[in-house]
């Protein structure tokens, strides 16, 4: 199993509605992309090691697939209009990366 992770770094003064990234932009790309995407996570920054400090991310989505090939040919078809949308709830640009899962929780 994969992980796509989604980041957007923190930039003081950069836009980014939660709101919509979790209700509007994620359920449209779990609708897009269909069984490809088993699940998905959405995490909010609250701060950096130090309480208090700034989060090194502002927010992140977590993809879960089954493979690199069942993400590509989910998100593929679909990433123009996935990706067209990131302009309706942020101006920071996304840091991706895929990982492996080596370990996760059971049933998750």
């Amino acid at each position: 199993m994969i992980k796509v992770s989604v980041m957007y770094p923190y930039q003081a003064g950069a836009r980014f509605n939660h709101e919509y990234y979790a209700n509007t932009h994620m359920p449209l790309l779990k609708a897009r992309m269909g069984d490809a995407c088993l699940y998905y996570t959405v995490d909010k920054g609250l701060s950096g090691g130090m309480p208090g400090s700034d989060p090194a991310y502002v927010g992140m989505c977590h993809i879960f697939c089954e493979s690199v090939d069942s993400f590509s040919a989910g998100f593929g078809p679909h990433a123009q209009e996935i990706l067209g949308d990131i302009p309706n709830y942020t101006d920071l640009e996304p840091v991706m990366q895929i990982s492996e899962i080596v370990i996760g929780h059971p049933g998750a």
